[in-house]
């Protein structure tokens, strides 16, 4: 069956592309920070997100067996390049340690870190949490089975650590001054919805052609999310803003197509539903549409909050620039839609019924030289070229930091 993608929805965001408000500056090279030294000013981050940018909050929150898919990511080998599994989704630093790395501050300590030294920031994010709260989530049919500490949830936390260490909200604003906020990413509604019909049996059977069409109706369908999840992300941001924030960071949706797990997932036969890197077109303009919408949203912002630096994160064309030039960075080129970690048999070395870590599953002899560390999460080399290409070659704009040139 082939996945081809309605020509309305193409011609759609054709249009909302023309409407977006910020070009992308021209890439400029840049000098990391030095050890101990803040970088134009910047004292703090508060991060909000999921997986993406979990230091530790999930594995705090009683993570572990018990049935659910992310118990095996707050253990071995998860974290095996940096000495043992810390909650982290990867085999090691996350993009938002390597920034603040590059800012010259701690790395980041989960919330839910109880006595943690948070003079540098907090890490609210949580591995599979949802922009939608549950609850919303749950009245369309949609379960989050992993965590209830939604963007809602994680905002309300931000807010009781800010009243809990600052005398008043003038004194919260001062702080916030000279602080760097991250928004997002949390794209875990779509992978929910899209889970709603599993396109495969548990027992591995061949995936008949209504799998592959329920799965596809099941991303149309998923459509209806998108306006209601870029408006509870700016809807957050503009909280944020309210209390006094000045640099807020907005991350996009990745190219879903180009993902082990959802390539697995729909297992698409006809070679006319990829694009040249091998990725699915249709998810992949879904993700566009997020990210188009997304952008409409900071616009929005932008005008609301002149004074403000509010920066969009592409980690669609960052990501996709990193497949694109993947032997050129040190990748395998053969292995760019490959899972380092898990059931290594497959045409993507990926099984939801057997994530990486579980009984059966593998390490890849060299990690470093792959981008997916699991089918889901990106290696501790992945996160790191992209954070070099977000925040110092111009995938993050208007530049939320301006690092010492080179």
């Amino acid at each position: 069956m082939a996945t081809g993608v309605h020509p309305l929805l193409v011609a759609f965001l054709a249009l909302l592309l023309v409407g977006t408000c910020q070009a992308r500056p021209a890439p400029r090279k840049f000098a990391a920070a030095s050890a101990g030294v803040a970088v134009d000013g910047v004292t703090a981050i508060y991060n909000f997100g999921d997986s993406i940018s979990d230091t530790g909050n999930f594995l705090r929150e009683g993570a572990g067996p018990g049935g659910d898919m992310m118990e095996h990511t707050v253990a071995a080998p998860y974290g095996a390049a940096i000495g043992g599994a810390t909650g982290r989704c990867s085999d090691g630093y996350l993009m938002i340690d390597y920034l603040a790395k590059d800012l010259g501050l701690p790395l980041l300590n989960p919330y839910l870190d109880e006595g943690a030294d948070f003079t540098h920031g907090v890490n609210f994010a949580v591995t599979g949490a949802t922009a939608l709260d549950t609850a919303a989530l749950r009245r369309i049919g949609v379960t989050a089975p992993h965590t209830n500490s939604s963007l809602s949830v994680q905002l309300q936390r931000f807010k009781d650590f800010m009243e809990a260490t600052t005398k008043s909200p003038a004194e919260a604003r001062e702080k916030l001054a000279n602080a760097l906020v991250m928004v997002g990413e949390i794209g875990n509604d779509y992978n929910y919805a899209f889970a709603v019909i599993r396109p495969r049996s548990s027992s591995g059977g061949a995936r008949s052609v209504a799998d592959v069409g329920r799965i596809m109706t099941g991303v149309v369908e998923s459509m209806v999310l998108v306006p209601e999840v870029v408006r509870s992300v700016t809807s957050a941001a503009r909280e944020v803003l309210d209390m006094g924030a000045t640099r807020v960071v907005i991350p996009g949706n990745f190219p879903l197509g180009c993902v082990p797990s959802y390539l697995e997932a729909v297992n698409e036969e006809d070679a006319a539903a990829y694009d040249g890197n091998g990725c699915l077109v249709g998810l992949n303009l879904f993700a566009q549409m997020h990210n188009v919408l997304l952008q409409q949203g900071i616009c929005e912002l932008r005008r609301s909050y002149p004074e403000a630096t509010i920066a969009y994160a592409d980690y669609f064309n960052a990501y996709v620039r990193m497949l694109e030039g993947a032997r050129d960075m040190g990748f395998d080129g053969a292995a760019v839609t490959k899972a380092c970690c898990g059931a290594g048999d497959g045409k993507y070395s990926f099984d939801m019924e057997r994530l990486g870590g579980a009984p059966g599953t593998s390490v890849c002899a060299r990690p470093e030289e792959r981008l997916s560390w699991d089918g889901i999460h990106l290696t501790q080399r992945a996160y790191g070229v992209m954070a070099e290409l977000l925040y110092h070659k111009g995938f993050a704009s208007p530049a939320p930091v301006k690092f010492p040139r080179q």
